[in-house]
């Protein structure tokens, strides 16, 4: 019953994380989430199919693949430990905003740093999503003088950083993905949360 009731406090957050592990086993079912060539049939990001293939479908569908079980665990973690309090907070509507549009943004603003350097790579990921969660997240607390229920401001800090420096220092990684959709999620945040308002 307890769990029922946090569930229903977060369901957008455990919708997302739902949907991600579903598309996973779909993926690892019908090929393999390692496989680049199955990946790209699945709908995972590259900007030549994107751009010359008028394929922008691709920008949305590669935000719930993952690339291997560790990727998409990773990815949910965070998602677990930052949705659910942001949900609580700003509300289910504008948390799947800021979910969705935050990482579809960062997709956007990847491919645009990809069209300039011409260094293609297939993508696929909720990492820019979870980055915009954690954007929206460091917006909020710091508004909130620091602390947002039994998370710091230093601890999401801290979570962020070592988040970055994880994708920076590894190999394969959207890294332009994650700090567009940490800009993105602050910015979207401060259009959509105001602590007097009225909560959706």
């Amino acid at each position: 019953m307890i769990y029922m009731e946090e569930i229903k406090k977060e369901p957008v957050t455990v919708g997302l994380i739902l949907i991600n592990i579903i598309v996973f086993l779909a993926v690892e079912f019908s090929g393999s989430s390692q496989n680049t060539i199955h990946m790209l049939d699945c709908g995972a990001a590259y900007t030549p199919m994107i751009i010359e293939g008028g394929e922008y479908y691709r920008l949305f569908t590669c935000m719930f693949l993952h690339f291997g079980i560790e990727h998409l665990l990773n990815n949910m973690l965070v998602l677990f430990v930052l949705g659910s309090r942001l949900e609580r907070v700003i509300g289910k509507i504008k948390f799947l905003i800021i979910y969705l549009v935050g990482g579809l943004l960062g997709n956007v603003i990847s491919v645009l740093v990809e069209l300039k350097s011409m260094d293609f790579a297939v993508s696929a990921g909720a990492s820019g999503a979870v980055f915009a969660v954690m954007g929206a997240m460091i917006y909020i607390v710091v508004r909130n003088k620091g602390w947002l229920g039994d998370l710091s401001a230093r601890q999401i800090l801290v979570m962020a950083f070592f988040s970055l420096y994880y994708g920076f220092t590894s190999t394969g990684v959207d890294n332009t993905a994650h700090v567009a959709g940490l800009v993105c999620g602050m910015m979207i945040s401060i259009l959509l949360y105001h602590p007097r308002g009225r909560r959706i």
